[in-house]
This record gives C-alpha cells, structure tokens and sequence, in this order.
C-alpha cells in the first residue's frame, strides 16, 4: 500500500463523513488555539502512529506477496 493510496482513503473517507470531518477538525483547530504544546503531542504522536501503521501495511503486504509467490512456484512445479 502506497502513502498516496492511504492518503485517498482517508481523503475518501471524509468525504463520506462530512460531520465526523467537521468535528475532528473542529477538535484539532480548538486544540491548536487553546493549548498549543497539547496540540503538538498530539500531532506528533498522530504523524508517528501512521508511520508505524504505514511500515507495518508495507511490510504485512511484502510477506503476503513473498507467499504468494512461493505457492505459485510450488504449483508450477507440481505441473
């Protein structure tokens, strides 16, 4: 999975929830002028859990396609 992929699903999923949308940025705009250093964390701590999520789709996709690929070796040989 790409980060452009990830970045269209979650674009696509905003726009399927509009009211989800709006209050999370609602939340986040509330956070960034009421309690700048909270708001930072809380960033940081967001761009660090989608890297970690990003790195394990990434790596999760590379096994399975590893697999894949070893069954598809052990057919061709059985025929």
């Amino acid at each position: 999975m790409s980060f452009t992929a990830f970045m269209n699903g979650m674009v696509s999923y905003v726009q399927s929830h509009p009211v989800l949308g709006i209050a999370l940025a609602l939340c986040f705009l509330f956070l960034m002028f009421r309690r700048p250093k909270l708001f930072l964390g809380v960033l940081l701590l967001a761009a660090f859990l989608v890297g970690v999520f990003y790195m394990i789709t990434n790596m999760a996709s590379s096994g399975s396609q590893h697999k894949r690929n070893l069954l598809f070796q052990e057919e061709k040989k059985s025929e």
